[in-house]
């Protein structure tokens, strides 16, 4: 199955994606369902949770945390709790990946070699230790920083992810993650992560709006 797991919505407050659009879209796709990581936030993504179960898709919720060495991806936490630093921006990296873990969550770096100033992650991916996977294929990155992330996954035998890290209706499912066992909810979705029962990708089933019309 196939579940892009990197999304935005309106409510990361960067975009003004309308979680029905997203969730209809990655539908019109073939996507069997997809994890919804607003920026900063766990709880603000609780309203797409129900335009999920009124449209029959399955939809998966983490949060895309702001570190002092690039973003992170963190699947499990339950609440905003997880922030017990007060801030939104360049929390410790190290400290967010223990305290993620402690509560049961995993965590995965997001597009690790792009590039976002002081705060880049780059080759220091190599160094990180406690995490669960690596984000191999995110879709609003270059195809060259999507390859190191690759290789970088493969010298470190961790799991790969894809997502397309959209913030608009089109961006949906350019990349995603090929589960090969059943997820169903999110305790099943770490399970598969950390089997290694993963894959990221380019979607196959991607199309552009412009040849969908």
């Amino acid at each position: 199955m196939w579940i892009d797991c990197h999304c935005h919505t309106k409510y990361s407050y960067d975009n003004w994606l309308e979680p029905v659009d997203l969730v209809r879209r990655a539908k019109a796709l073939g996507l069997d369902g997809v994890c919804i990581t607003e920026h900063y936030s766990y709880e603000a993504s609780e309203p797409v949770e129900q335009v999920g179960r009124d449209e029959g898709l399955l939809v998966l919720r983490g949060v895309e945390i702001a570190t002092d060495r690039g973003h992170m991806l963190a699947y499990g936490v339950e609440d905003d709790g997880w922030n017990i630093w007060g801030r939104d921006n360049y929390l410790p990296i190290a400290e967010v990946i223990a305290h993620i873990n402690s509560l049961g969550g995993i965590c995965v770096p997001a597009h690790p070699f792009r590039e976002v100033g002081v705060a880049s992650l780059l080759e220091g991916l190599l160094d990180l230790r406690g995490i669960a996977g690596v984000e191999t294929h995110n879709g609003s990155n270059r195809e060259s920083d999507n390859e190191l992330a690759i290789n970088a996954a493969r010298h470190m035998a961790l799991p790969a992810l894809g997502g397309s890290d959209c913030h608009k209706t089109e961006a949906v499912g350019r990349c995603a993650t090929k589960f090969q066992q059943p997820v169903t909810d999110m305790a099943s979705f770490i399970a598969a992560v950390r089997a290694g029962a993963c894959q990221g990708s380019y979607f196959p089933g991607y199309v552009g709006l412009a040849q969908a019309a």
